[in-house]
This record gives C-alpha cells, sequence and structure tokens, in this order.
C-alpha cells in the first residue's frame, strides 16, 4: 500500500452491539482490527428496548458488569386485546444499553483493536493482486483511507456496506429490506413485577406491538413498533393516555441532555439480507437483516453473528483467502444456528390476519406459562382451539401460535 494508507486485517464498521463484539471476538483471535463508529460517542442515541436475556449471555460467555445492568427480569408477559395474560419465563437484564455498548467497545479496545469515532464510510473499492486483495475504504475521519483485508459491516439497519458494494452486474449487494417504525419514552414511578410486558394491541401497533421494560429506580421504557410510520408517535401517546401510563412523568433518558424525550429508530423485519458475506465482506446484525421476527429483538444475533465473523475472518486470513467461496463459512453458520426465519415469518403474518377477537381466543387456548409446553402442551392447546373455534385452522393458526414458542431466548428471540 501507498503511504497515508491505515492497514488492517479487519475493517469493523459500526460500534453497536455487533460491531463491538466483532472487533472485541477479532481481536482476541490476534487480527489488527480498527472499529469506527459514525458518531462522536459510543451508545447514543439508544435505538432499543434494552434488554438480554441469561441464555444469550450464557451462549456468548457474557460476564456482564454490574454497573450497564440497570434490572434483572424473569423473562416476558404477552397481553391480548381482550387483556389476557400469558408468561414466557426466562431470566434476563434490562440493560442500560448505552453504558452496555461502551463496555463492550473498551473491551475491544483493551484487547487490541483500535476505535475511531467520528469516521464515516462513504467508499469502498476492491484491491486486485490477481486475486482478491481486501478493500480500500475511504471516508471522513482522519484514519482514512484503510486498507483492510476484511470488512465486518454493523452498521445496523443503514447497512452501509451493502450499499457501496455492487455485484457483477452493477446491481447494490443487497436491496433495502422492509423496516418498522420503533419509539419509546422513559417513565418515571412505572410499577412492575419484575417481567417485561409485550402488548398485541393492533388498535396502536399495526402489524407490531407496544411494551413496557422495567429499569431501575422505578424506570420504564415504555414503546411501541409499528408498520405505521408517520403515526407511531401519535398511537404510543394514545396508548399511554389510555392505560394506566397516562399520570407517570416522562423523563429524559440518561444519555440524552436536552430535547424530545421521544426516541427510537427503525428495525427490519423481513428476514436476513439474501447476501450477507461477499469477498472480503461480512454483515452482521441489523445490517444482515437479523432481528427475531415477531418481537424484534437483536442483540442476541447480532452478538453471535459478530462471533461467527471473527472466527472466519481469523481463517480466511490466516489461510490467505479472502474470497466470497472462503467467506460463506459464514452464511452456513448462522444458517445451522439461527430459527427459521421463513417459518417464524409466515406465523407472524398469520398472527396479524387474525381479529381482536380471534387473536385473543387462541390466547386463552394458551397455559398461563408458554416456556415450556412441549409436544403434549402444544397438542392439549391445539385441541382447545379445536373445541372452541375450528374454523381458525384455516386461518394458519398454527403457524401463529408455533411463532410465539420461537421467541424464546433458546431461538435468539432476546
Amino acid at each position: 500500500m501507498t503511504d497515508g494508507v491505515t492497514n488492517c486485517d479487519v475493517l469493523v464498521v459500526g460500534a453497536g452491539p455487533g460491531g463491538g463484539n466483532a472487533a472485541l471476538q477479532s481481536a482476541r483471535l490476534g487480527l489488527s482490527t480498527i472499529i469506527i463508529e459514525d458518531h462522536e460517542e459510543i451508545g447514543t442515541p439508544v435505538h432499543c428496548g434494552e434488554c438480554i436475556s441469561e441464555i444469550a449471555c450464557q451462549n456468548l460467555n457474557l460476564d456482564l458488569p454490574e454497573e450497564v445492568i440497570s434490572m434483572r427480569v424473569h423473562g416476558i408477559r404477552v397481553i391480548f386485546p381482550d387483556g389476557t395474560e400469558k408468561c414466557l419465563t426466562e431470566e434476563g437484564y434490562v440493560l442500560e444499553k448505552h453504558l452496555f455498548e461502551r463496555w463492550i467497545a473498551d473491551e475491544a479496545v483493551s484487547a487490541g483493536a483500535s476505535l475511531s469515532l467520528g469516521h464515516k464510510l462513504t467508499s469502498m473499492e476492491k484491491v486486485d493482486n490477481g486475486s482478491f486483495g481486501g478493500w480500500i475504504c475511504d471516508g471522513k475521519g482522519e484514519q482514512f483511507p484503510i486498507h483492510a483485508k476484511i470488512v465486518i459491516d454493523a452498521s445496523g439497519v443503514a447497512a452501509v456496506c451493502s450499499k457501496k458494494v455492487m455485484m457483477d452486474d452493477g446491481s447494490p449487494l443487497n436491496e433495502q429490506g422492509k423496516v418498522v417504525a420503533g419509539m419509546q419514552y422513559e417513565l418515571t414511578d412505572v410499577p412492575t413485577d419484575g417481567y417485561l410486558d409485550f402488548y398485541i394491541w393492533p388498535e396502536y401497533a399495526e402489524k407490531g406491538y407496544l411494551w413496557m421494560i422495567p429499569k431501575c429506580d422505578g424506570r420504564a421504557n415504555v414503546g411501541l413498533v409499528t408498520e405505521d410510520r408517520p403515526r407511531a408517535k401519535r398511537a404510543l401517546d394514545e396508548f399511554i393516555d389510555k392505560t394506566h401510563f397516562k399520570e407517570l412523568e416522562q423523563v429524559l433518558p440518561p444519555w440524552k441532555e436536552k430535547g424530545n424525550p421521544a426516541f427510537g429508530g427503525t428495525i427490519p423485519i423481513s428476514g436476513p439480507f439474501r447476501n450477507t458475506h461477499f469477498d472480503g465482506l461480512m454483515l452482521v446484525g441489523d445490517a444482515a437483516g437479523f432481528t427475531s421476527p415477531l418481537f424484534e429483538g437483536g442483540s442476541h444475533l447480532a452478538l453471535k453473528s459478530a462471533v461467527y465473523a471473527a472466527e472466519t475472518a481469523a481463517a480466511a486470513i490466516s489461510e490467505g483467502d479472502l474470497s466470497s467461496d472462503r467467506l460463506s463459512e459464514y452464511t452456513r453458520l448462522w444458517k445451522a444456528e439461527f430459527p427459521p426465519y421463513d417459518k417464524i415469518l409466515k406465523g407472524k403474518n398469520a398472527l396479524f390476519e387474525l381479529t381482536d377477537k380471534e387473536m385473543s381466543l387462541m390466547a386463552g387456548c394458551f397455559p398461563d406459562e408458554m416456556s415450556n409446553m412441549g409436544v403434549s402442551g402444544k397438542a392439549m392447546v391445539a385441541i382447545r382451539l379445536l373445541l372452541r373455534s375450528p374454523g381458525l385452522y384455516f386461518k394458519r393458526i398454527v403457524p401463529a401460535m408455533l411463532a410465539f414458542g420461537y421467541s424464546r431466548a433458546k431461538y435468539y428471540g432476546w
């Protein structure tokens, strides 16, 4: 490379959970690693509900420091349109997400990675030395241009590299997938028994849901995701005004010094992108379309896909083969591990085709505790449903019911 070019084995784009962990795992594997973040600080703005399961932490060998944990929780309670409540009990944590992301980035730096804030990727060009030789990445920031053998895109829903990299036919690596709008407030003095409350109430959240995610000191995130993006804030305000949250104070979250108390973002919901690897490139987390289809949880998937990307990068660099064929190992790994997206998306679509009454009738057939139904439990649900409303079987009610099972932590639901 010419003078003035920064060289590295791995360039990670984005310092969210997926990017931070990709940099951490890459550095631990002995790769020279640079992580760039276009914001001036890590962890802000917060885009999600901020929770992660104990199963996820065990799966990822994450030993969370106390300062990033806001509250320990017992699992998820799903509340249907008629008020019917059913639980998916599995222990987990609500995080101070901005502190969690900073912690992972700090761990990556301690392991040897280099972090550059305020760096925005604007272009990527292949290096051709008779075979693929990496990427010359340019952009805004003093570290550019950067020559990286492998780029890991962890840029979130922006999916930066999918827009910069072109296929042989001149088309983008991936087309933009479908997204939903997410928005929430932090409220104070919120009563809780340690469950995450998820409301499937289409009146306010079209093809989405609302939530109350409790935090320490009586705080809680109260928000929604909906396909009706223009109405998102108005719908959330209406929900709060008509429920027990009405009289509670809205406050700025600890990472936000001024402005509107509402915060959120967009979430990909179409499932994994067509291409999650290319020559010298792998996509992780939201940048790959990895979110849990029903409740849109993404942190567990982002963190795990980052592990696979780093392991694949280390092996490819060791062998001197950075080609798409070699990096296809990454796609094989996540496909073997992650839940069946097509099946869950069909179930989600079937669920949202039900009326409020049909949804509530289905809920009444579930046991109060849904986490350990097993084969016999599922059969009992089917029998109850057959007796109460056999016509629902023609509305694909079974896939809709199964979608709840795939929202469990062991299926990367949270």
